[in-house]
């Protein structure tokens, strides 16, 4: 009995045909050809099987003034997939053996595969303001560490590091090695107290952060949220002022 396997590849736009032509050559079988619309274009999925692989081949993000090359002239049987993925996806596939020219459906709305419903395009641009959201929380926080880390760059030897520069030196030099080090201590340490004020985090939510949050409301719950954080933000920036 023949197990059956599968497997997932990239392929390149312009690899399909040369891809297809080295398939028919060695004997395996056309299955066949899968759109899939994503927010990048369609992504062309290719598939052949032999011996009990089926081989799976994705051309990803094909654009509308793409143009994709057919395989009819190798597996005329695949003009099926062509011209459905021509007229339900808007993509262009030159060359087809069997060409509807865009009849082989008919329809009212051209491409309608790649219409996008309001349901989906607001979770489209929900998870895009999450994304941003989480984009500038990990630079704030990246610009916190790096402000938290600059005394640390900043300050002078410690008494360990005294030590091992003068250990071996005799009582009149070390002294004098001592007295420079130390001076270079104070004068990281002012250093870094000035430096450190200059990175304060922002106070309250950012624009991106309310985005995320009201992403998806309806509008009256979505302007109360904003309220409640613009509020926040400004209490927030107000007990800043007063700290400082």
């Amino acid at each position: 009995m023949t197990t059956l396997s599968q497997t997932f590849e990239p392929l390149g736009l312009s690899q399909i045909h040369d891809t297809a032509a080295r398939r028919a050559a060695d004997g395996w079988r056309y299955v066949q050809i899968l759109a899939v619309n994503t927010e990048d274009g369609v992504d062309l999925v290719y598939s052949f099987m032999k011996d009990g692989l089926l081989e799976n081949l994705t051309v990803a993000g094909v654009k509308e003034a793409d143009e994709v090359p057919s395989i009819t002239d190798l597996f005329l049987e695949a003009f099926v997939c062509e011209n459905e993925i021509h007229d339900l996806y808007g993509v262009t596939i030159r060359d087809i053996a069997i060409d509807f020219g865009g009849m082989f459906y008919q329809l009212s709305q051209k491409a309608p595969m790649t219409v996008v419903s309001p349901e989906q395009l607001a979770a489209r641009e929900k998870a895009k303001k999450i994304a941003a959201a989480k984009a500038a929380k990990a630079a704030k926080e990246a610009a916190a560490k790096t402000a938290a880390a600059a005394p640390a760059t900043l300050a002078g030897p410690t008494e360990e590091e005294i030590q091992a520069k003068i250990a071996g030196l005799d009582p009149d030099k070390a002294a004098k090695v001592r007295a420079a080090m130390e001076a270079k201590a104070k004068k990281a340490a002012a250093q870094a107290s000035e430096v450190a004020p200059t990175a304060p985090a922002p106070a309250g939510p950012t624009e991106e952060e309310i985005q995320a949050k009201i992403a998806g409301l309806d509008p009256e719950k979505a302007a109360k949220v904003r309220a409640a954080l613009e509020a926040k933000a400004r209490k927030a920036a107000k007990t800043e002022g007063k700290g400082e």
